[in-house]
C-alpha cells in the first residue's frame, strides 16, 4: 500500500533514510562562526546579533526586530509586554504546536480555543467573530468573557506549516473587540499575504529558528513589530532589563534573560543569506509533489489565492484516520519519515476546552493530516 507514494518521495532525495526536514549548511556558516569565535564575543553581545536584527527587518519589512533565544521565549515576551497576565485569557487555535499554549500559560493567562479553517489550517475569522458575539461583551474598552468574567487580552493565530492564515480578517475582528493580535509566525519565514510578510499584521509577530525550520540558528527566535517604542521596551526586558551604566547593575523592572547568543546569530546570518535559494527549491519540490498527488487523486495542501507559502512542511490530507495510520506505517517502515499533525491542544490535560466551543474543523484535520519529507536538497 502507498508504494507509488514512497517511490515518488524517494525520487527527490538521496538514497537511504529520508528525514522529515533537516538543516542545510551551504553558505558562510563556518566563516561567520569562526569570525565570532575569533572575536571572543560568543555570548549575548556582538555584531552578528545586530546584523541578524537588521536582516530580519529587511526581510519582513518590520520597523523593529528583537532577537531571542527561541520562538517560545519570543511568544512569551510578546504577550508579557502587552500586559497579558494572571486571570486573563488569550484566544488561540486548538491545532497548533504545544509551545503556543505553553507561552500563553507562562504569563498566567488561560488559552481559549477557536476553530480553524479547513483550507488554511489556521484560525477561522468567522468562528472567531461568532465566539466573541456569543460569549463576550465590551466593558470600558475591554473584551470580557461573560462566563468567566476574565479579560481577553490577546489573540494568537498561527500560520500552520508556513501557509498564511486569514490574518487580515482576524486582525479586523480583533480590532472591533479591542484585542491585540500576536502572530505565531514561527513556521512562516518567507510567507506572504499579498506584498506583506507574515508576522507584521498584528501588534507583534514571532518567528522561530529551531533546527527543523527553513533556516536555523541551532535554536533562536525573534519578535517583530512596527511599534518602535514597544520594540525598545522588548529589547530592554529581554536583556535582563539592565539600565545603561558604566559599571553598576541596576534593574528597575522585571527582566528576562532571553538573549540570542552572538554565536547563534552568526549561524543564522549565514542561513538568511541562503533563504531565497532555499525558498525557491522548496517551492519546486512542493510543485512536483502537487502534480504527483493530484494524479493519484490525493489531497495535497497548497497556498490560498493572494498568499505565498514557504512550504516549510509539505502536507497531505488523507481520507480518514485509518488511512492516515496506514500511510504513516507504510512510509516509516520504508525509511521515509512522515509525521502526523500535533495532537489537538484540547486533548492535552493542561489545556481543556472548558467553554466546550465546537472545533469540528480542527478535529477533521487532526484525523487526516500527514507531513512528508520537505528538506532542501542540493546534491542527490
Amino acid at each position: 500500500m502507498f508504494k507509488n507514494v514512497i517511490e515518488e518521495i524517494k525520487s527527490h532525495f538521496p538514497e537511504g533514510f529520508i528525514p522529515l526536514h533537516v538543516p542545510v549548511f551551504v553558505g558562510n556558516e563556518k566563516k561567520y562562526l569562526n569570525e565570532c569565535i575569533d572575536s571572543t564575543f560568543v555570548s549575548s553581545v556582538g555584531k552578528f546579533v545586530d546584523r541578524f536584527e537588521a536582516d530580519m527587518k529587511a526581510i519582513t519589512g518590520a520597523k523593529s526586530v528583537v532577537a531571542t533565544m527561541n520562538g517560545t521565549a519570543a511568544l512569551h515576551i510578546a504577550l508579557h509586554v502587552l500586559g497579558v497576565g494572571l486571570e486573563d485569557e488569550v484566544i488561540t487555535q486548538p491545532l497548533t504546536f504545544v509551545a503556543t499554549c505553553n507561552a500563553i500559560k507562562y504569563t498566567g493567562a488561560t488559552p481559549v480555543f477557536v476553530d480553524v479553517d479547513l483550507d488554511t489550517m489556521g484560525m477561522c475569522p468567522k468562528r472567531l467573530s461568532a465566539f466573541l458575539e456569543e460569549h463576550c461583551e465590551l466593558k470600558t474598552g475591554q473584551c470580557i468573557n461573560k462566563k468567566t468574567g476574565k479579560i481577553i487580552r490577546a489573540c494568537v493565530p498561527m500560520h500552520t506549516f508556513g501557509f498564511p492564515c486569514a490574518i487580515q480578517e482576524i486582525v479586523a475582528v480583533c480590532k472591533e473587540w479591542n484585542i491585540e493580535v500576536v502572530e505565531d509566525a514561527a513556521e512562516s519565514l518567507g510567507s506572504w499575504v499579498g506584498d506583506q510578510h507574515t508576522g507584521t499584521f498584528g501588534k507583534l509577530g514571532v518567528f522561530s529558528f529551531n533546527g527543523n525550520k527553513i533556516v536555523t540558528a541551532g535554536g533562536g527566535g525573534c519578535v517583530v513589530t512596527n511599534d518602535i517604542e514597544l520594540g525598545k521596551k522588548l529589547k530592554h526586558i529581554t536583556t535582563t532589563a539592565k539600565e545603561p551604566h558604566s559599571w553598576a547593575y541596576r534593574h528597575e523592572v522585571l527582566g528576562f534573560n532571553y538573549r540570542m547568543p552572538n554565536i547563534n546569530a552568526a549561524l543564522i546570518c549565514a542561513q538568511l543569506e541562503c533563504l531565497p535559494q532555499f525558498l525557491e527549491q522548496k517551492r519546486a519540490l512542493a510543485t512536483a509533489y502537487k502534480l504527483f498527488f493530484e494524479s493519484q487523486e490525493m489531497a495535497f495542501k497548497w497556498e490560498q489565492k493572494g498568499t505565498t507559502a514557504n512550504f516549510w512542511l509539505n502536507t497531505v490530507l488523507l481520507k480518514d484516520a485509518a488511512e492516515k495510520i496506514a500511510f504513516l506505517e507504510a512510509t516509516n517502515k520504508n525509511a521515509v519519515m512522515t509525521r502526523p499533525i500535533w495532537d489537538l491542544m484540547t486533548s492535552l490535560p493542561m489545556y481543556p476546552n472548558t467553554l466546550e466551543i465546537p472545533i469540528p474543523n480542527a478535529t477533521y484535520l487532526a484525523d487526516r493530516i500527514v507531513n512528508i519529507p520537505s528538506s532542501v536538497i542540493f546534491d542527490k
